[in-house]
């Protein structure tokens, strides 16, 4: 089994040097530990080793692991929702990073405002208009945005994607230009409650290459974690 504690800072260091590459700072790139299936022992040797970001796909496998991790973390949902499973979302999360339908944003403004605080969301992009994956197209992002502009309590705080596999790192970067280029076109008139300051793209096998594009979110598992076990 892999030494949580040394994999956070190889993988640290490896953020640092491809930030400074294009000249960003590297703190202006968050690293999320994608947990999924991990131990609650090993989110804990995460935490302890630096990570302030935790990031789940499952609202059910969450639920047990945030009440037993005490520490002051940043949970987020890095999987697809239902929307049977919002409402418990808006509880558990403080970033849900698939929002990819407007009736799926009107159900998590309602529980928000029902929890009396915003709830910060990233609008998830089908780069590759591949059917296995879910999002919305590119060209369906602006019309996403309008249609969620009344709802100030959702704060539509970026973008995320996952490129098509390829293969290699490189073969992700005109995706991960893509939608950094499409974040930018789209802030130029966004709604208020749109910002859209994040990137949520790159993982274990290309987040440099997303860092170079511009992610200020990057989400690795397995070289934090190291190989799932079955």
């Amino acid at each position: 089994m892999s030494d949580v504690s040394a994999d956070w800072r190889a993988v640290t260091a490896r953020v640092a040097a491809a930030a400074r590459r294009v000249r960003r700072a590297p703190e202006s790139v968050r690293i999320i530990a994608a947990a999924k299936t991990r131990s609650v022992e090993r989110i804990a040797a995460a935490i302890a080793a630096g990570a302030t970001d935790i990031g789940e796909n499952y609202v059910q496998e969450a639920s047990e692991k945030i009440r037993r991790i005490t520490a002051p973390v940043t949970w987020h949902l890095i999987g697809h929702l239902q929307r049977n499973k919002a409402a418990r979302a808006v509880e558990l999360f403080q970033l849900i990073h698939t929002l990819d339908s407007v009736a799926l944003g009107e159900v998590l403004a309602r529980h928000a405002d029902r929890l009396g605080r915003p709830l910060r969301v990233l609008i998830e992009v089908n780069l590759g208009g591949e059917d296995t994956k879910h999002g919305v197209a590119p060209a369906q992002v602006s019309v996403l945005l309008a249609a969620l502009a009344p709802h100030r309590g959702l704060l539509i705080d970026g973008l995320m994607a996952i490129p098509p596999p390829g293969p290699s790192a490189e073969s992700a970067r005109p995706y991960f230009r893509t939608l950094r280029e499409l974040r930018d076109r789209l802030r130029q008139d966004a709604p208020v409650n749109a910002p859209l300051h994040e990137l949520s793209m790159g993982m274990t096998d290309d987040f440099e290459v997303a860092i170079e594009e511009g992610a200020t979110m990057v989400r690795i598992g397995r070289a934090i974690f190291g190989e799932r076990v079955p």
